[in-house]
């Protein structure tokens, strides 16, 4: 069932719900398929972006009754819900320290490798990954041995070098959420 049915069919029933329930229903059903392998969407298209962030914010304005002229922003800053875009590149970045920490599956740590300069820099201890050239910057840049180092080299030396596993997530989604609404 595609996830629009899936906010009509919740909308239907939501005057007889309450919150709990109601955002119960709507983190099984639709936030649970907007995250479900989102990192293949990493660079995707702006159109298909935008598709995702209206089921988003309907099933947003579903849960807590906004009213369709009002704005979806101040309501996503208050759940603190991020972005689509932001959904997607948190996915990807928590892969990425996965698999440079030894968590997630061999194949994916073996489209990583270290940055490496030719001579002593300061940055060769800095954590950085080398970006490999891709020759379509259309899929080529959305592939994860491309996207992935891309994103990691533009966070934080703080985030990147996170002690665990939950100390990096808290503190990637505070960065991406900081990113996408401002401090």
């Amino acid at each position: 069932m595609c996830l629009p049915v899936l906010v009509k069919n919740i909308a239907r029933l939501r005057p007889s719900l309450s919150d709990s329930v109601a955002q119960t229903l709507i983190h099984a059903f639709i936030t649970s398929r907007l995250d479900y392998c989102n990192g293949v969407l990493s660079g995707v298209h702006s159109k298909t972006l935008a598709r995702l962030q209206y089921v988003q914010n309907s099933a947003v304005r579903l849960l807590t009754r906004t009213k369709p002229w009002q704005h979806i922003t101040p309501t996503l800053i208050h759940l603190h819900w991020l972005p689509v875009k932001s959904r997607i590149h948190f996915k990807t970045l928590l892969l990425t320290y996965k698999s440079l920490h030894t968590i997630a599956p061999q194949y994916l740590t073996d489209l990583l490798h270290p940055y490496t300069p030719s001579r002593s820099l300061r940055s060769s201890d800095t954590g950085l990954l080398s970006i490999p050239r891709s020759r379509l910057r259309t899929v080529g840049d959305r592939a994860f041995s491309v996207a992935a180092p891309t994103l990691w080299n533009a966070l934080p030396p703080e985030i990147r070098n996170a002690a665990s596993l939950d100390i990096f997530k808290s503190a990637l989604k505070a960065h991406l959420f900081t990113l996408a609404f401002g401090p």
